[in-house]
């Protein structure tokens, strides 16, 4: 995916709160042309040179509101072998480890372009 690709994505609000010089939590909302929305969580703690993820939620929905996608790192499916990650589908919660933003992005792109979004 190339980033002009995204053209057609604005954001629909960006907040971060500084905890401490070492960690943040970020919530950044992405609204689609297609309607669709990113809504991205990320509780972000910085160790040595490089960033740690604590804690994230990537969760999409079409625009009637119903869920396309989530991935998470909440602890509630401690029977997957992926847990605490993974990711939940409209009718079913799947393995999944955390992805990269890119991919997320990609992935609904991806939607958008069959249809599959809304």
């Amino acid at each position: 995916m190339h980033w002009s690709s995204c053209d057609a994505v604005y954001v629909e609000r960006y907040s971060e709160e500084i905890l401490t010089p070492e960690r943040v939590n970020l919530r950044i909302r992405l609204r689609f042309a297609q309607g669709c929305l990113l809504e991205i969580h990320e509780a972000v703690i910085v160790v040595g040179q490089s960033l740690q993820h604590l804690d994230y939620r990537y969760h999409c929905q079409d625009q009637l509101n119903r869920l396309v996608f989530r991935y998470d790192s909440t602890p509630h499916f401690p029977d997957l072998y992926s847990f605490p990650h993974h990711k939940h589908l409209p009718n079913t919660v799947v393995v999944a480890e955390r992805p990269e933003i890119r991919s997320v992005l990609q992935e609904i792109m991806r939607l958008q372009e069959s249809g599959r979004s809304d």
